[in-house]
Order: structure tokens, then sequence, then C-alpha cells
């Protein structure tokens, strides 16, 4: 019985083009949308529980998950050993060591970025506002900062963040039917 391990980027290229694991990547759709490993399966980790109960996924084949840089696979790691899944891995530092290997991406730019980084624009743009309007107009402003810090908190605690189901509703961070490209190496 196999347990867990951490793959590295030639060898899961070279499986993955094989067709010899399944790749799970593990970000949010939007991340994904923007950049993905080809042949990669999208499977996002706030969804993880419910999608691995219904996926069916081959338990004869190696399971590999992908993230970012390689917490969120981690995560993922314990919930597969934990349904049974014996033959898993992740790769050894995510897509971003994947990208820094030089090795190809599809790829497209049209898609929105993160709408976890949206979300740290748009509260560092208020806090600042907030802030600078505060010592500048009216110490009143300086609630702002304070509301900001305080909804992240509580957002951080609870798993929920108001601000990122308000920006996900915006009309560019809904899927748009583009054509994406493939980066080669």
């Amino acid at each position: 019985m196999q347990t867990s391990y951490a793959l590295d980027l030639k060898t899961a290229q070279q499986q993955l083009a094989a067709n010899q694991l399944i790749l799970l990547d593990v970000r949010e759709a939007s991340e994904f949308a923007r950049e993905h490993i080809a042949g990669a399966r999208l499977m996002p980790m706030s969804q993880f529980g419910a999608q691995l109960n219904a996926a069916q996924l081959p338990r004869g084949k190696p399971i590999v998950v992908c993230c970012a840089s390689g917490l969120r696979s981690q995560s993922a790691l314990r919930k597969l050993a934990a349904a049974g899944f014996t033959n898993v891995a992740h790769i050894d530092g995510g897509l971003a060591a994947w990208k820094a290997g030089g090795l190809p991406l599809v790829e497209d730019h049209s898609a929105p970025i993160s709408l976890t980084r949206q979300v740290q624009i748009v509260a560092g743009a208020l806090v600042c506002a907030g802030t600078l309007l505060g010592v500048l107009v009216s110490p009143w402003f300086l609630l702002m900062p304070g509301v900001v810090g305080a909804s992240l908190i509580f957002s951080g605690a609870s798993g929920s963040c108001l601000m990122a189901q308000l920006l996900a509703r915006l009309p560019y961070n809904k899927p748009q039917p583009c054509p994406a490209t493939q980066r080669t190496a």
C-alpha cells in the first residue's frame, strides 16, 4: 500500500503525457481559467469533499494533485487518503514550480485574475483611501479601514468572504467562451 508522495516535474510531465495518471488541479475556477497544466482536471479545494464523492475517480490509476504552490494540494492529499485512495501524489512546488521549470501551460490572459487577488486589491485600496481621507478630510473616514479589517478577520474565521462573493458577480468574472492558448516549453 503506497502513501502520498511528492512527484518531480519531469516525471509528472512524462506520466501525464503518457496518460499514466490523473492530474487534479485544486485551485479555484478563476485561477484554472487563467492558466493550468494541459490535461488537468479542475476540482476546486473549496468544493473538494463534495466533488470527490461524485467524481468516481479510478482507484487503479495514480492521482496527482496540483495547486499554486503546494499548500492546498497537501490538504487534498489528506482528503484523498481519508477517502481510501492509496496511490496519490502532489506536484512538488505546484504550478509555480511547473512554470519556473518552463513546462507547457494552457493560458488565457483574457480571464480575470483570481478572486483572492481581487479581494486583496479592493481591500488594500479601501484601507489606503480610508486612511488618507481620515488624515486629510475627517477622522470619521478611519472607520473604513476598521470595517475592512474586521470583515477580513470574519472572512478568515468563517471561511466565507462577502467581498469575494460580490466580486464574483461582476460581469468580467463570469466565464467567457474564449479560446485558450498553449504556451510551449
